[in-house]
């Protein structure tokens, strides 16, 4: 069996940190639309603004 996503949603940005790595755990929480949690070390928080309306335009 293979694994499909269920929705495939194309963004300008992805949440990373002032580091420049990836925060997987906001894009998991953004599409299952838990509570974000601790965001303090993100570089720019509106890219997870954007991404929230973004995914909920999209369902």
């Amino acid at each position: 069996a293979m694994a499909r996503p269920d929705d495939i949603i194309f963004a300008a940005e992805l949440p990373k940190t002032r580091s420049g790595k990836i925060m997987r755990r906001l894009l998991r929480d953004v599409a299952e639309g838990r509570a974000l949690g601790d965001t303090t070390t993100l570089a720019d928080p509106a890219v997870v603004d954007s991404l929230k309306e973004q995914y909920g335009d999209e369902e």
